[in-house]
């Protein structure tokens, strides 16, 4: 029992001490800054948009919606 306890404990101690590493040089951060937000980058700025200056002003053109109806 005392072999088991001294394993679970170094294996805390150990991942503990990987998730004080990754969040005091903010590592999850720097992944996401430099791995991943390039590639969503890429993907969004390649989407096809419409422009939406060139749409018409279509105020009035619904009907008044109140509220107490």
């Amino acid at each position: 029992m005392k072999r088991f306890l001294s394993k679970v404990l170094k294996i805390s101690l150990g991942v503990y001490s990987a998730l004080f590493v990754v969040f005091f040089f903010d590592l999850d951060g720097k992944l996401i800054k430099y791995l991943v937000e390039p590639i969503f980058l890429k993907h969004y700025d390649d989407m096809p948009r419409r422009d939406v200056t060139k749409d018409e002003y279509l105020i009035g053109k619904f009907d008044n919606f109140d509220k107490d109806t």
